[in-house]
């Protein structure tokens, strides 16, 4: 940002550039919508980030982000919980969640494993899967990471843990390309590659 801007103006700009895919001239054209914000946005907006930052927290049965102690998914008695989606992050339960099309339950790694990011089994919530599937009501286990090298990765290892425990492990069927963001993949892509997923 330009030596002339104010510096609570630079220090707001280097925030919104902290975001990710926001690229410093972004960050500065935010910045200066804020300040076109009257007094009351400006503090609604501010508000609201604090609030989601102290009140959203991991469900105790999905890791998925919810406000409540159990997320509305897991709280939906409809839901077949036998069959577990697991994923990378709240978002692609979100992607999922707009085919209308899968009836099971998620499971949220809340990340891959990548040494290379020192990123290894136990910072994933791995834990918290294979301790579901030990009260021994579920029949399949739908490994849904990204098809990149992380995401298979993940999803063989926890194949791996799974395979011992009888329970039938499944990957998505790729209509998806390969490289795809799960978040960014329309809703006939996900349920095709959802309904035509092969057993690992």
């Amino acid at each position: 940002m330009a030596e002339s801007s104010a510096l609570p103006l630079v220090e707001l700009a280097e925030q919104f550039a902290k975001l990710p895919g926001i690229g410093m001239k972004t960050a500065q054209r935010l910045s200066f919508f804020v300040m076109s914000m009257t007094e009351s946005e400006a503090k609604q907006f501010a508000d609201a980030i604090i609030k989601a930052h102290s009140t959203v927290h991991s469900c105790k049965v999905c890791q998925n982000l919810t406000d409540r102690s159990v997320c509305p998914i897991c709280d939906d008695l409809s839901r077949d919980r036998s069959t577990i989606c697991v994923v990378e992050s709240p978002k692609d339960v979100t992607a999922f969640e707009r085919t209308k099309e899968y009836k099971g339950v998620y499971h949220v790694l809340h990340g891959l494993i990548s040494p290379i990011d020192n990123i290894t089994p136990d910072k994933l919530r791995i834990k918290e899967l294979l301790s579901r599937i030990s009260e021994g009501n579920v029949k399949e286990v739908i490994m849904a990471t990204n098809p990149t090298v992380e995401g298979e990765a993940t999803a063989m290892y926890i194949s791996k843990l799974l395979k011992p425990l009888g329970v039938k492990v499944t990957r998505l069927a790729f209509g998806l390309p390969v490289g795809a963001i799960l978040e960014y993949a329309d809703e006939v892509t996900l349920f095709k590659a959802l309904e035509n997923r092969n057993e690992i």
